[in-house]
């Protein structure tokens, strides 16, 4: 693999874009639905959304770890060994799956008692999660199948599968939000169940895509052989930093929205707005720096470490130029892009400063966010761990000072993204440069 052409860097990046781009479909039309249908359940969304996400992240930790594995034995061309990596982390993951039904659907309502004021964001938030439930195991199975795809340099599939889960996500949230086709209108509800079932449906997607495409043969894969307690606990040793690394990192966005809900249900509002939005602009992000996540790993797999900061260099470059047009058009046609979200002109309007802080933070964290997936492509992901701990420290610690202590606007508090995006760039680099990484073998 030539790690200097661009072309091969796109080449991966491309489906996991387009795919993230369908995923945030999903993300878009519940924002954009429940922003019509009310505020209680705008703000509701954001924090059951995050939560419901924080859960996710575990389990996509684990998948990540897989990732790596799976692209440093395709890169050794060991390609026996992935398929019982795939199946060991099936096992795995199913089995959390079910835990992570029962803690969602019983426990979390109990959680949110103790942290959430208003009392109708947590009766609407308690209904989105119990129903949200029923698809976190469908989830955590599109996850691994993931981690083969990317692991692989195959990403195509990715980008089908989430179209497919975009569209069937678009038609139920409307006809169950909102009560069409003899339906009765669900609101919040309807919007959780509309995701788990488009969840499900990838997951069908995905397991008959791999056995008409795949050559099971070939990796192994599929096979469920007996379980192997050195491939299981080589993934988990690999993966569980990623794990925590990720719970960590959720966690400080759920106590972010936690935070902002004590300034207020506007305010509240007004930020789950402005998430949707930034999410969208992530994209680009998320998928580079997935694709130099997977290609570090190959190289070190090739034995050529010392390519990998070009690798990232690159990235970096491409995934800024996508950046800069995608700021350009917030910039230039906010209004427009807000509306999307909801009706309410106040709503709109004050978004307006905190849209404009996001705008600059994303330039920062591109870079930041492509260097950091470089470390844990190393394999290195105990360091990842510790790096992403204190960097949330003094994220968190900024974001209690300007809701809790000295109370801002939501754009003062979002310019906590500038502080998060300076710490992990700065840390990531210093580590590539510095650090000891380029004889790191699993």
């Amino acid at each position: 693999m030539s790690t200097f052409s661009y072309k091969n860097i796109w080449s991966i990046a491309y489906p996991i874009i387009l795919g993230s781009i369908a995923q945030n479909v999903v993300n878009i039309t519940d924002t954009a639905f429940l922003g019509r249908v009310g505020e209680y359940e705008l703000g509701a969304s954001a924090i059951a959304g995050v939560f419901y996400f924080v859960i996710f992240m575990i389990g996509n930790g684990f998948a990540i770890g897989t990732q790596i594995i799976v692209a440093r034995r395709n890169g050794e061309r060991k390609y026996n060994l992935i398929g019982r990596t795939i199946d060991h982390s099936f096992y795995f993951l199913f089995l959390f799956g079910i835990l992570m039904f029962l803690f969602l659907r019983f426990i979390t309502p109990e959680i949110l008692s103790k942290t959430i004021t208003s009392t109708n964001i947590l009766s609407n938030a308690s209904a989105y999660l119990s129903s949200r439930s029923w698809g976190i195991i469908f989830a955590f199975i599109n996850l691994v199948f993931g981690a083969f795809y990317i692991g692989i340099s195959r990403t195509r599939v990715i980008s089908y599968s989430f179209i497919l889960m975009a569209v069937v996500n678009i038609v139920l949230d409307y006809v169950l939000i909102f009560g069409k086709l003899g339906f009765s209108p669900m609101g919040i509800r309807g919007a959780a169940v509309a995701s788990a079932i488009s969840e499900a449906v990838a997951t069908v997607f995905l397991i008959i895509y791999t056995f008409r495409i795949i050559d099971l043969k070939k990796y192994g894969l599929l096979y469920f052989s007996k379980f192997n307690k050195l491939i299981f606990l080589t993934t988990l040793k690999i993966s569980f930093p990623v794990m925590i690394q990720l719970l960590i990192s959720m966690s400080a966005w759920l106590i972010f929205f936690i935070l902002i809900e004590k300034l207020g249900e506007h305010e509240l509002a007004v930020s789950n707005i402005v998430r949707s939005v930034y999410i969208v602009l992530m994209v680009p992000v998320w998928g580079f720096a997935s694709a130099v996540n997977t290609l570090t790993s190959n190289l070190m797999g090739q034995k050529k470490p010392n390519e990998v900061m070009r690798l990232i260099s690159k990235a970096i470059l491409m995934c800024i130029g996508f950046e800069l047009v995608l700021t350009f058009f917030n910039l230039c046609f906010p209004e427009i892009i807000l509306s999307v979200y909801t009706p309410d002109v106040n709503l709109i309007r004050d978004s307006f400063a905190s849209l404009n802080v996001v705008n600059g933070a994303l330039l920062i964290i591109s870079p930041a966010f492509i260097l950091f997936n470089g470390v844990t492509g190393t394999g290195k992901t105990l360091t990842a761990l510790l790096i992403e701990s204190s960097v949330i420290g003094m994220y968190l610690i900024y974001i209690y000072y300007v809701t809790i202590v000295n109370p801002q606007t939501p754009a003062i508090v979002w310019t906590s993204e500038f502080v998060y995006a300076i710490l992990l760039g700065t840390v990531s680099f210093l580590y590539l440069k510095f650090g000891n990484w380029k004889h790191h073998k699993f």
